[in-house]
């Protein structure tokens, strides 16, 4: 039974958003490449490992955000996304 928390807060001129599970975590060998194009850990036909790809472009490429994550095995992982609230 895992849980997904979802916190959101303005930081500064920034929209920060935290989405946190208590998941199995994000192995170390796999955290350089949770955001490349057509990566997953997914057996075939089950992803297309697009998900945190297209997130990582949306957020950083067209809304000019950041995005990065805390990991622990066995324990879950914690996203952290800042969008800023106006645009240049």
């Amino acid at each position: 039974k895992g849980k997904i928390t979802i916190r959101t807060s303005k930081v500064g001129e920034w929209c920060e958003i935290v989405i946190q599970d208590t998941g199995c975590g994000i192995p170390e060998e796999l955290r350089d490449r949770i955001f490349e194009p057509f990566f997953t850990t997914k057996e075939v036909g089950r992803g297309t490992g697009q998900g945190l790809a297209i997130v990582h472009r949306v957020i950083v490429e067209k809304h000019g955000g950041r995005i990065h994550f805390e990991s622990e095995v066995g324990k879950g992982t914690s996203f952290f996304i800042k969008i800023p609230l106006e645009v240049n």
